[in-house]
């Protein structure tokens, strides 16, 4: 039976890693990461874990240690935030293509310069092409509900593929809520342990990682790409198995108050939940507008998000990072792309903000909302819109 507690996010993950039963944890300290390898650094030395928790002297090689550890068929989990995610950069991509399901939590944090330790989506925005399974957390049960789920998911014989979990730095990371851990027993229903059918052993001997020529390369990058498309049959089934144990039900694209709304905002993260209190004035006031939460990013949702936007003239994106010298965010381009071919699609405007933790309020949130419903309408000649931004700006909308 659940048990309620009250924990912040980086100590919430640190029990889902625990209650894991993890083989290897190898991390490198942070802003605003720090709490969790610390937690576990505590939960290996007092005996609650039993696990080899390696300090590194670097992000790269804490995703290096967790390639060795995968590649024996050991369960590895690390966790890094900004400038850390950025150093490890090159052993992401290996680990995906060694298809390699360690766990990564990423505590979401600005990237410099000018340096910043708060939140945005910067960090993340610049591997998103990784090949590694993406999901976004909106507070701090979701935190522990997606990396106990992340371990399920990227083990998954017909997956084998890494999983990045994402929560807003200091936003989740440092602050409590209260939220129910399971019993363990119940996690072992749920996760089986690990078994590798391609583990590196002596007696058995096998390649990894070995030179390719350009006869080869596109194949073994095109079924990479094969792979975690239909890694979401699997991320859809997690997610059930996860609700019929633990009760609670994810989905990639969560509606809230969506129906028969005409205008709809989408957001990632925690900000969603203070887009709601919007959401829910609006709704009460009698206007047609609703929010959609993209939960799943790697693989992209398509068919799920077509079918939440439908029936709206107008979607919002709410990028928290800027896609330089492009159309504005990131996330736009995405939802953009995702609705060129369709025949009835709504009109997409793009905001970008709460850049380097800036505060984005639920006021910050109506003006979004009612500024994109005027563009709509009138038309702009610029691209995106930065919220908040102080000074003209010549060239994007603010």
């Amino acid at each position: 039976m659940s048990k309620r507690v009250v924990l912040e996010a980086s100590h919430a993950v640190a029990e889902a890693v625990k209650m894991a039963n993890v083989d290897v944890v190898a991390a490198y300290p942070i802003t605003p990461q720090t709490h969790i390898p610390e937690r576990l650094a505590e939960m290996v030395a007092n005996g609650e874990l039993e696990a080899a928790y390696i300090p590194v002297e670097s992000e790269h090689s804490a995703m290096s240690t967790c390639l060795g550890a995968a590649s024996v068929g050991s369960r590895a989990f690390t966790t890094t935030a900004g400038q850390g995610l950025e150093l490890m950069h090159e052993a992401v991509y290996i680990a995906s293509s060694m298809r390699y399901p360690i766990v990564m939590v990423v505590c979401n944090r600005a990237l410099s310069a000018p340096i910043s330790v708060w939140a945005d989506h910067s960090d993340v925005m610049a591997v998103r092409d990784t090949g590694w399974i993406q999901v976004f957390c909106q507070n701090n049960q979701e935190a522990f509900d997606m990396t106990l789920w992340a371990f399920r998911v990227g083990e998954d014989p017909k997956v084998l593929i890494p999983v990045m979990v994402n929560l807003d730095g200091f936003t989740l990371s440092h602050v409590t809520e209260p939220l129910f851990l399971p019993e363990q027993s119940e996690v072992d229903r749920f996760l089986p342990p690990f078994k590798y059918q391609l583990a590196l052993h002596p007696d058995k001997p096998t390649t990894h990682g070995a030179f390719g020529m350009p006869e080869i390369y596109t194949e073994v990058k095109v079924g990479q790409e094969v792979a975690l498309r239909k890694s979401k049959g699997a991320i859809l089934q997690g997610w059930k198995e996860f609700g019929d144990i633990f009760g609670r039900y994810y989905s990639p694209v969560e509606p809230y108050r969506a129906k028969g709304a005409k205008t709809l905002l989408l957001t990632m993260g925690s900000l969603g939940e203070t887009a709601k209190m919007v959401i829910d004035e609006k709704r009460d006031k009698g206007e047609a507008v609703g929010l959609i939460n993209l939960r799943l990013w790697r693989p992209f949702p398509f068919e799920e998000f077509r079918q939440a936007v439908k029936d709206a003239d107008v979607v919002i994106v709410f990028d928290r990072c800027i896609s330089f010298g492009g159309p504005g965010g990131p996330v736009c381009s995405e939802v953009r792309s995702a609705l060129y071919d369709q025949e009835k699609k709504p009109n997409v405007i793009g905001f970008v903000g709460a850049l380097g933790g800036r505060d984005m309020t639920a006021k910050d949130f109506e003006y979004v909302i009612d500024r994109g419903i005027d563009v709509a309408k009138t038309g702009t000649p610029e691209l995106f819109e930065t919220v908040g931004v102080r000074g003209k700006v010549s060239g994007i909308r603010g």
